[in-house]
């Protein structure tokens, strides 16, 4: 729009506004309701017979629910009249912007639980984000500002949890929901495991979801085995009622569905279940069915007299919203969208949100978005994934306002400053430096499905990561010996240094830019047979894909006698469209391109839920060692 016109209509919506009643809320939840009169030169809002509104501190609210003995109690605001007042902007909400996404990479489906403060502990918040054919599966971070997040663990990883042998691409674990029961001090987790999905010929066995629990959530391995719920579907969500009763909402396939439909109908249904056991109590029934025929991702939430049903919608792609119901507030927009990223803004596809309140009585979302990398003017397939961006909600006549009404920028207006440790870093930083001084893998590693043996080790020799191979090649179905990191940036380098063991013709050890089993670059090391009475050489073996899944370049490049001992110094380095993958050996340098939409086709079978990842890779029967490897901004 022409800067002038849209001046002109910005101070013709004031003028309109005048001797109208407004409400404000502020970033320290207070609300002042008063006539609107003028700005002043400094653009703060100018209101007459102004009332105040204050929410009950958190003190007051503690004995009221000490004295009523329930958690959940109503309290009024307290309120006092102002008069002529000027609300200007603090320096503290000026302060109070973040940078989106707060957990960068794939970390798709976030959601969240609050564990109330005490004497020695700060209000902490826990999240989990979906994991798919990855082991191990659930993330967890943890945080006490929401701005700043540190993964602490993931709620599956052993094989009893979660079995994954020759799942898809976007397979397996999907959405989760995590909730915290004070009372119980317990923590729960409401999962499902896709074994098969293939959408692309209509093949999908529904998953029969479950929940793991635990009573230390900092102890990875301290979660429950499953237990299983009856009715099948994805993205389980469990809700505890006031009356005591549980309830699993979860999507599954309308019955009854025309076999005609050009539609997915895909519903969400409740019903309640008995938490012990698992069994459905009562026939489940329909809860939301959405015109663009899926609605997923179900979160529900009771605030004060209502429900409210918060689910996504239009599939995780361009199409991806967010919409609320409520069982009694009536609204115009009731269960259309409650923002809507567009394909052409920097942020985009935008939804699958998780609401919560804060220790202080302020309300938050955390959805999941993509900020794709934009070339010739054209937005490209986003390969970090679906990444977790967090806004604050102001409710309004019992309704939720997510991020001021605005749509989502990178840019986030929070409600106080907080020093955000991702905005602190600069190119040329080591962002990350893996630790192969302890015995045990450090967290933010995954491998491909479940493994069915353990195929690392870091004591065997010093300050080296030992790579086992196995019978399984990297575009398997079955899980490789691989170890993968997320990439969380559009400008970052991944590096390791590579000591080469093998001693049969074929074996291969390196490093992989993986986007799933039919689409990745690899470079390495691999032995190779000469016409010299079955003597070997080393040579560097590059694999690239060439935008079709499942077919890949293969090319090798210099050679060296087998039992050189020379360490091979490899690296992957990220650009917004391209990659370039490169290799020290032998006494020269190789790089090797790889453009970012030739990586990020679509599979043939199950989907690209994911994002890019990095990794190490072992192929044949001898260990590979790595050492310095890190990843670095840039």
């Amino acid at each position: 729009m022409d800067p002038a016109r849209e001046k002109a209509e910005a101070e013709a919506f004031l003028h309109s506004l005048i001797n109208k009643t407004l409400r404000v809320h502020t970033t320290d939840s207070r609300i002042f309701v008063g006539t609107f009169k003028c700005t002043d030169p400094k653009s703060n809002v100018i209101l007459a017979m102004t009332h105040e509104y204050r929410p009950p501190s958190i003190d007051k609210v503690g004995e009221a629910a000490a004295h009523s003995g329930d958690d959940a109690v109503k309290m009024n605001m307290t309120s006092r009249y102002l008069g002529l007042i000027k609300r200007a902007t603090t320096t503290e909400e000026e302060n109070a912007t973040f940078q989106n996404p707060v957990i960068r990479g794939f970390n798709p489906d976030p959601t969240v639980c609050v564990v109330p403060a005490t004497e020695t502990a700060p209000t902490t918040y826990f999240l989990s984000t979906s994991t798919f054919e990855y082991f191990p599966g659930c993330a967890i971070y943890a945080s006490t500002d929401l701005v700043n997040w540190r993964l602490t663990g993931h709620a599956l990883t052993r094989w009893s949890q979660i079995e994954m042998r020759t799942i898809e691409p976007g397979a397996g674990s999907w959405a989760s929901t995590l909730r915290y029961r004070p009372r119980e001090k317990r923590w729960y987790l409401a999962n499902g495991l896709y074994q098969r999905y293939r959408p692309s010929t209509g093949e999908r066995i529904f998953p029969r979801g479950f929940y793991v629990y635990t009573d230390n959530i900092w102890d990875e391995n301290a979660w429950s085995d499953p237990v299983y719920f009856d009715n099948p579907g994805f993205d389980q969500d469990l809700l505890w009622d006031n009356d005591g009763k549980v309830y699993l909402s979860t999507t599954t396939r309308l019955a009854g569905r025309p076999a005609d439909s050009k539609l997915k109908n895909f519903a969400i249904h409740v019903s309640e279940i008995d938490l012990a056991t698992g069994r459905t109590l009562t026939p489940h029934r329909v809860i939301r069915a959405s015109p663009h025929g899926v609605a997923e991702g179900s979160h529900i939430l009771c605030r004060g007299r209502y429900y409210y049903l918060f689910a996504a919608e239009g599939g995780t792609e361009a199409g991806h919203q967010e919409t609320t119901d409520s069982d009694m507030v009536q609204r115009e927009s009731q269960g259309k969208p409650l923002w809507y990223n567009g394909p052409d803004e920097v942020v985009q596809w935008t939804g699958h949100a998780d609401i919560f309140e804060d220790g202080k009585g302020r309300w938050w979302s955390v959805f999941l978005g993509v900020r794709p990398a934009k070339v010739d003017g054209k937005y490209l397939e986003p390969q970090l994934g679906r990444e977790t961006f967090l806004v604050k909600i102001d409710w309004v006549d019992d309704w939720p306002v997510f991020n001021d009404g605005k749509n989502i920028t990178l840019r986030t207006q929070g409600r106080t400053a907080v020093k955000q440790l991702l905005a602190q870093r600069k190119p040329g930083d080591v962002t990350w430096q893996a630790a192969l001084d302890r015995p045990e893998l450090e967290l933010g590693w995954y491998q491909k499905n479940t493994p069915l043996k353990q195929s690392y080790t870091l004591v065997e020799r010093l300050d080296h990561l030992r790579l086992y191979g196995n019978c399984y090649n990297l575009w398997s179905p079955e899980a490789p010996a691989i170890l993968l990191r997320k990439q969380s940036l559009y400008t970052e380098t991944f590096s390791a240094k590579l000591h080469f063991h093998h001693r049969k013709s074929g074996y291969e050890a390196g490093i992989v830019l993986w986007w799933n089993q039919y689409s990745f670059a690899s470079i390495g090391i691999r032995l190779v047979a000469t016409d010299d009475n079955d003597a070997h050489r080393k040579t560097v073996a590059f694999r690239e894909p060439t935008g079709k899944a499942g077919d890949f370049k293969v090319s090798s490049h210099g050679a060296v006698a087998a039992g050189a001992a020379e360490t091979a110094v490899l690296s992957v380095e990220a650009h917004p469209a391209s990659y370039r993958l490169k290799v020290a050996f032998g006494g020269e340098e190789r790089s090797f391109d790889v453009a970012a939409q030739t990586l990020t086709v679509t599979p043939p079978v199950g989907g690209a839920f994911c994002g890019a990842m990095f990794g190490i890779y072992s192929l044949g029967m001898d260990p590979a060692d790595f050492s310095d490897i890190k990843i670095r901004e840039t």
